[in-house]
């Protein structure tokens, strides 16, 4: 057992796993409607999408979060556009600007002298080295993204079973769109200076990917990600600990292998007898109640 809590004498350690804690709990909130709308490649791509922004903070020696944020809100601004045109479906337009915004992002960076260092930072963070400051970040950005999930909570069922039928009940679908963009936007912006967008990624697709195979309601989605994220933050820097791996990296590993665990397991389960449908994570909506 001594070796399980020995990590977390140390404080860097401490420190690491509350910033963990908290980007599970926000990324739970945000990665449950990104998993239930199908818009996995839309946080990928947001996630490398602040890319520019943060290099051009970097060399200025400004803000990386502000960089973050700006260069993220063009992605939002660019995807809201392109998605106006008949002619061009939105995993288009998303891809197009997720390959342009990552191609100006590593030009941008190529001009700096510490260019691999700048880009491994970028992509893996660093989440032995969270701040008390980072930690206070992430705390009122949970709060923001409680306050958005708990407000928005009608509009962002209705948009994502069902969007010409909530405009139909004056939902207004679009609002709830851009306010669900948002909530992707504060949830990767707050956390990628201290995990890195892999880790954002992982902890905001992986954990709701492998809970939605088993829950029913949208409530208990987001409770079992937050679980699943926070259990994959403990044991991935329990095992970069002993083992001497990347932490970043290592939760990363650890989220989605539970989400393979989880879905082969759902897959054993489906082939038992009196077994029902099988579920899959693309149409996780239409195995998912309504009722909160």
């Amino acid at each position: 057992m001594e070796w399980l809590l020995d990590p977390f004498e140390v404080s860097f350690v401490r420190q690491a796993l509350w910033g963990g804690i908290l980007v599970s709990l926000i990324c739970a909130l945000a990665g449950t409607w990104v998993v239930l709308r199908g818009m996995a490649f839309l946080g990928d791509a947001m996630s490398h999408g602040m890319l520019p922004g943060v290099a051009l903070a970097s060399l200025a020696g400004g803000d990386l979060l502000l960089g973050a944020a700006l260069s993220a809100g063009a992605m939002v601004l660019g995807v809201a556009v392109l998605g106006r045109s008949s002619r061009l479906s939105q995993d288009t337009s998303i891809g197009l600007l997720f390959a342009g915004m990552l191609s100006l992002g590593v030009i941008i960076v190529s001009h700096s002298q510490s260019f691999a260092v700048d880009l491994t930072g970028f992509l893996f963070g660093d989440v032995l080295a969270v701040r008390r400051e980072d930690l206070l970040r992430l705390v009122v950005a949970l709060l923001i993204a409680v306050a958005v999930s708990a407000l928005g909570y009608r509009l962002f069922v209705a948009l994502s079973f069902d969007s010409r039928k909530a405009h139909t009940l004056g939902l207004r679908p679009r609002l709830a769109h851009a306010l669900l963009l948002g909530l992707v936007t504060l949830a990767v912006v707050a956390s990628f200076h201290v995990v890195g967008t892999l880790l954002v990624f992982g902890l905001l697709i992986a954990p709701p990917a492998a809970t939605v195979l088993w829950a029913r309601r949208i409530p208990m989605i987001m409770l079992g990600a937050a679980l699943l994220g926070i259990g994959s933050t403990a044991a991935g820097l329990t095992i970069s600990w002993h083992l001497g791996t990347a932490a970043g990296a290592t939760i990363a590993a650890v989220a989605v292998s539970l989400f393979f665990l989880s879905a082969l397991a759902a897959l054993l389960r489906h082939r038992l007898p009196r077994s029902g449908p099988p579920v899959t994570v693309g149409g996780a909506h239409k195995n998912v109640e309504y009722s909160s």
